[in-house]
């Protein structure tokens, strides 16, 4: 292909935060000028841990409203249900008998959700990177956008592509690569800036959603940690203030060094006004495109069929291909 391929994908489980926005979804709109993307709501990883069927059904069509209303335009990039394409569940029982016990013992993921739900360890709890894996070897993907959470699936993906290269062609798999999004990456808690905003935060306060209202937002933000030295300055030390600096410099298309120089002489009550106005008003055509996109059912359910059908199309190739190379009979 002309391009170069890209996946990435979101669970949709909790809310879409600042955090998502900006390492995320904020790229994934500036990528499908450059590149072939896939994005997908992967549903099938959501049930690792048990889910209320209506709740998960609104939320999945939610995430996928909010990847239309941040820009991922389905003329460009192939958005999709991981569900509504089978080859992902097949190819990940092919690569499940190409994958090691240890190697999946290591994830780190594993271990800390198997802490958090101790009354359900289950069996797909233990496998889901090698679906993971499947997800992105399934269309011969080059490069993944990867957070620092992700490197290690990604790795267990590139060591199965080369596995199989080895044993069954070169040309097997695409070995994928990570895409790091620049500065503004990895945008912090609200309340406990060494850890990353999550959607899973018990602690609402610690991470702005995407829908959050604008007086949400300023109170969230008023409330953020920051220290008791009063200056504004982006330095080793300060993570608070440093957190603030990113999400101002994320949304107002600065270095947090050079969104420093901005406040200089000032405290941090009107960094916090400041940082609040940016990205209420970053957020706020969101919300309202949201809202548009969300009530009109029918476009959303041509959106994702569309999207199911090429992604299928492009996923058949891939496990044809597998399948032969495995000495399966081809089927009539």
């Amino acid at each position: 292909m002309d391009k170069k391929m890209i996946f990435s994908g979101v669970q949709p489980s909790g809310c879409v935060t600042l955090g998502n926005y900006i390492g995320a979804l904020k790229n994934w709109v500036k990528l499908q000028e450059e590149y072939h993307c896939m994005y997908s709501v992967v549903d099938l990883h959501s049930i690792t841990v048990r889910q209320d069927p209506e709740a998960l059904r609104e939320r999945c069509l939610s995430f996928l409203a909010l990847y239309l209303a941040c820009g991922i335009d389905p003329e460009k990039s192939i958005l999709f249900f991981q569900s509504h394409v089978t080859q992902h569940a097949e190819l990940s029982w092919l690569l499940s008998c190409h994958t090691y016990m240890g190697e999946l013992s290591r994830m780190t993921q594993f271990k800390d959700k198997s802490a958090k739900h101790e009354d359900n360890i289950n069996a797909g709890l233990f496998t889901y990177p090698v679906l993971m894996a499947a997800d992105i070897l399934l269309y011969q993907t080059d490069l993944v956008p990867v957070g620092a959470d992700q490197t290690q699936h990604l790795e267990l993906a590139r060591d199965i592509a080369i596995r199989m290269n080895h044993t069954y062609g070169e040309d097997t798999f695409v070995v994928p690569e990570g895409y790091y999004a620049p500065v503004g990456a990895r945008i912090m808690s609200l309340q406990d800036p060494t850890s990353k905003m999550s959607k899973s935060d018990p602690n609402p306060n610690g991470y702005i959603w995407v829908l959050d209202a604008p007086e949400v937002i300023a109170k969230k933000i008023k409330r953020a940690v920051t220290d008791s030295d009063g200056v504004i300055a982006y330095q080793e030390g300060k993570h608070g203030v440093n957190n603030l600096l990113s999400i101002y410099g994320a949304v107002t298309g600065q270095t947090p060094q050079k969104a420093a120089e901005g406040f200089a002489g000032q405290g941090y009550g009107a960094l916090k006004t400041q940082v609040a106005e940016a990205v209420i008003e970053e957020l706020r055509p969101v919300r309202e495109k949201y809202a548009q996109i969300i009530a009109d059912k029918e476009y959303l359910t041509k959106v994702y069929k569309d999207g199911a059908e090429k992604a299928s199309a492009l996923a058949e190739k891939t496990l044809e291909k597998i399948q032969n190379r495995l000495g399966f009979v081809k089927r009539g």
